[in-house]
């Protein structure tokens, strides 16, 4: 049997995925959270094989746990579940130690067969992501200047360029002004750029948002 905690801050998606599981015999939720907290408390009463984890969530967000998963030498296979499009996490997410990038917008059968090659010890990519890997070894490594930022600063840079004012983007992403102010400085001098005017150019030509 196949043990799955699942990590997303939306009880209504984590019932839809846990639905989607129960179909499959060979696979059992043996917990949810909605947090990293919570998550953690989970995984030290629950051990797991496979987290299904989000990317979107308040505090410390789904490359964050990944990282501190990874720091801390945890062997939970983790398949990221998310609503942002391949081109903008995937890639990033694989080279965090993620074992499979799955868009929300998939077929629920696809859900299942993810989990059971993660558990396998395999990557778990779909056609789309495939094609981006192989696109990378022929670009450049300095071609996507938004390839350096973290996920909190994409996050910011995707917001601005939306329109979002810095206090909305605190709000949401549950952090201070000052703190998200700083972030949008590191974003502009790593893309060399000048105002959220050429932030938002930059993120619509590179397809951000």
């Amino acid at each position: 049997m196949i043990k799955v905690i699942l990590c997303d801050d939306h009880a209504v998606v984590r019932r839809g995925i846990r639905d989607t599981i129960s179909e499959a015999v060979d696979i059992q939720v043996i917990g949810e959270a909605g947090s990293y907290p919570e998550l953690r408390e989970q995984m030290r009463k629950n051990p797991c094989d496979v987290l299904v984890l989000d990317l979107n969530m308040p505090g410390r967000g789904g490359l964050e746990v990944l990282a501190a998963l990874k720091e801390e030498g945890s062997t939970v296979k983790t398949l990221v579940v998310s609503m942002y499009p391949e081109d903008q996490y995937a890639i990033r997410c694989l080279r965090a130690g993620a074992r499979g990038y799955l868009n929300k917008a998939g077929e629920p059968a696809e859900l299942v067969a993810a989990i059971r090659t993660v558990q396998q010890g395999r990557k778990y990519v779909t056609a789309e992501v495939a094609q981006m890997l192989v696109d990378t070894l022929n670009k450049p490594e300095d071609e996507e200047l938004h390839a350096s930022l973290s996920e909190r600063e994409l996050q910011t840079l995707q917001k601005i360029a939306t329109g979002k004012k810095l206090s909305e983007i605190a709000e949401e992403l549950m952090l201070s002004p000052k703190t998200v102010s700083v972030y949008r400085a590191r974003v502009l001098e790593k893309l060399h750029l000048a105002n959220n005017a050429e932030l938002t150019v930059y993120a619509i030509r590179n397809g951000i948002v």
